[in-house]
């Protein structure tokens, strides 16, 4: 299956789950607790919801029109990243500019309020934060690679069960030229998403 989601491959790579006893994305939202959204605008936020949510990220989506606190990050061009694709390949980039104003790297800001919360994190700088993630998981520092799959992890899921539905395949993505929040905020995206509602028939000037 082919996830819907940025990161969501990557974060299963490296057991990024809730723990036992831990809660979904959709408890979280129900939850009275502080939700961090990382670039988080794809899960539903209800306004009435108890959360108090601190929102990390660029252009002020969905997650950012609900949150509490904004803490403004560096778009995927602003910072050094390490992405899994769709074939489950590491793959490394180097930031093309710096992120503008007040906004911080992802890592750089999850650090600091790490030291303000009380619980500091063990990394004072991207580099110690890729040795220490290639030294628990060393299949990400092998970039372009493709592992070879766990035949018990796989034939553990086929365990599981469950029965194939009836109802045919569709597309999860709604509109191809609003897909994420930097689609989102650019008015030629827009025009592009109206067009194609309209049959790609432009009004005669």
């Amino acid at each position: 299956m082919l996830a819907a989601a940025a990161s969501r491959v990557g974060g299963l790579d490296i057991g990024f789950v809730p723990g036992k006893g831990g809660m979904d994305a959709a408890a979280m939202t129900k939850g009275a607790l502080v939700l961090f959204l990382l670039g988080a605008d794809e899960i539903d936020l209800a306004r009435n919801m108890d959360a108090f949510v601190v929102y990390i990220g660029t252009h002020g989506d969905a997650g950012a029109h609900r949150a509490d606190v904004i803490l403004p990050g560096a778009a995927y061009t602003e910072k050094s990243g390490l992405y899994v694709n769709t074939e489950g390949r590491p793959q490394m980039t180097a930031r093309a500019g710096f992120a503008p104003g007040e906004a911080r790297e992802d890592w750089a800001v999850i650090r600091a309020l790490s030291d303000v919360l009380g619980t500091k994190l063990p990394f004072d700088s991207l580099g110690q934060l890729r040795a220490a993630l290639f030294a628990a998981h060393p299949h990400l520092a092998r970039l372009d690679a493709v592992e070879a799959p766990d035949a018990d992890g796989i034939a553990a899921i086929a365990k599981k069960g469950g029965k194939i539905g009836a109802a045919p395949f569709a597309s999860a993505v709604k509109d191809f030229y609003l897909t994420n929040p930097i689609a989102r905020a650019s008015a030629i995206m827009a025009d592009c998403s109206a067009l194609a509602k309209n049959g790609f028939r432009a009004a005669a000037e």
